[in-house]
């Protein structure tokens, strides 16, 4: 800590030293710049360019210099040779730390090593770092400070930040594939009277003016099928979403869903678009249908290949073959001990239906490597999808589970307002107060039979990127403040 204490008063005592150059430590606008990737891609030697970014090493080598200045889009090496400088610029150059940003002025040239670098000719201060940043080769080795210091992980960890550029990349894509295919991009409310269109726990908020208690939203669904009934066919949104619940490798408070509905289509062909956007994806940003990522509990990654077509399987098919043939012939005692059995933990107060999905989550979805469309899941679990029309125990929905985790869900849309309210009576059990009486009015307005889906857009990130937590593809992830 002294010598922190130390380096951050020398820092402080550069930064005086500036203004009594004349100069403002914290620098002006600097136009005209080019970025690193574009002078190396256009390079000629003796072109004149301009360059900024922040100082990322520096080599002395008496009275000449090399260094490399960081920005967007990688690095680049410039050559100072500090009595060829104006006399102030030899002066402020002296008070320049690893951190602090520059700009240059200069000309391109090759080193004698064979590296393009920008022979410096004038020097410009742009911002002062009064701090240091972490260590050149290490960087932050503590998990929980690069998050919480995500700034300093960019500056220090290349990966990091290409991590998380192609995750906004992969949102920019999602919303091009989607507006080509003829659908809308839409906005529905965050702040909701009665969190629907999943089963959460929400966080709750109060707003003065009305006087009332709202909700962050769990999920846009019931509102989006609003907009079906108002007279749009085609709508997505790439919304936050909001659920109070715990903090795990694959869960954050606050996550991106993308949502769409498609009137007059089903689950079948949102398994299709699904398929087609994802392999899309993959080829946009990866330039390959193979993704390698670490599954639960594996040592070393696993090859993904997303190449189509992709399996389809029914729920049923796939407990059977996990927990055996006989398991739907069992008494739900029978199911418990079976469970039991195959090393599946079952607390007390489950149901027998969570019991049989307790089965299949650690089962079937923690051990489907390659891409597999579960369809027709049992109707308890469901409660906004159609009922299949040959068994109405089940409905017509997928589950795409891809490297051992759920990453959409599809549904053929339930759009039978009294078969939804006797649905969402049933999910409400005691607490019918919290039934979305403005949506049910709504489907008996009419709504058309339609298809809709949902994708993980944060999951679908570590899918693409091979992160490993769902905290290494978000920006700022939430964390518990220091005491």
């Amino acid at each position: 800590m002294e010598e922190l204490n130390t380096l951050l008063a020398v820092r402080h005592e550069k930064m005086e030293k500036l203004r009594a150059l004349g100069v403002d430590p914290f620098g002006q606008a600097f136009p005209g710049t080019e970025s690193s990737s574009f002078i190396l891609a256009n390079f000629s030697e003796s072109r004149v360019v301009r360059f900024a970014g922040r100082v990322l090493s520096h080599r002395d080598m008496g009275r000449s210099h090399f260094m490399h200045l960081g920005d967007d889009a990688g690095k680049l090496q410039v050559y100072i040779q500090t009595k060829h400088l104006p006399e102030q610029s030899q002066e402020v150059f002296k008070l320049i730390d690893i951190g602090d940003f520059i700009g240059v002025d200069g000309t391109l040239f090759v080193t004698k090593t064979g590296e393009q670098s920008v022979h410096v000719t004038a020097l410009h201060f742009l911002g002062k770092s009064l701090r240091p940043l972490p260590d050149k080769w290490h960087g932050l080795t503590d998990v929980e400070q690069r998050y919480r210091q995500r700034y300093l992980d960019l500056v220090s960890n290349r990966a990091v930040k290409d991590v998380l550029t192609t995750r906004s990349r992969l949102v920019r894509e999602v919303r091009l594939f989607l507006e080509e295919r003829g659908f809308l991009e839409v906005e529905t409310p965050m702040m909701q009277s009665i969190a629907g269109g999943a089963a959460a726990q929400p966080f709750k908020t109060h707003h003065k003016a009305l006087g009332i208690d709202l909700y962050l939203r769990i999920a846009p669904e019931l509102y989006l099928k609003r907009l079906l009934v108002g007279g749009y066919e085609k709508v997505f949104e790439l919304n936050r979403n909001f659920r109070n619940e715990g903090i795990s490798r694959r869960h954050n408070p606050e996550f991106t869903m993308l949502e769409a509905y498609w009137a007059y289509a089903d689950y079948q062909a949102m398994a299709a678009l699904t398929e087609e956007l994802i392999c899309h994806l993959a080829m946009k940003l990866n330039g390959s249908l193979e993704v390698s990522k670490r599954m639960d509990g594996s040592e070393t990654p696993v090859t993904i290949n997303l190449a189509g077509p992709w399996k389809r399987k029914t729920y049923r098919d796939c407990i059977c073959e996990a927990a055996g043939a006989d398991w739907f012939g069992l008494s739900p005692e029978g199911r418990r001990a079976r469970a039991q059995e195959l090393g599946v933990e079952i607390i007390p107060d489950l149901e027998d239906f969570e019991v049989t999905n307790q089965i299949f989550e650690k089962l079937v979805e923690a051990r489907t490597t390659d891409p597999l469309f579960v369809t027709h899941l049992p109707k308890e679990l469901v409660p906004l999808a159609k009922q299949n029309a040959a068994d109405p125990s089940v409905v017509d929905v997928y589950e795409l589970i891809i490297g051992g985790q759920e990453i959409s869900p599809g549904y053929s849309e339930l759009n039978d307002p009294v078969v939804q309210r006797q649905r969402l009576v049933e999910q409400a059990g005691a607490e019918t107060q919290k039934l979305d009486e403005d949506f049910l009015l709504a489907l008996e307005q009419g709504m058309p039979p339609a298809g809709g889906l949902g994708l993980g857009i944060d999951r679908l990130a570590m899918l693409l990127t091979g992160a490993e937590s769902i905290r290494d593809v978000i920006f700022f992830p939430l964390l518990k403040p220091r005491e």
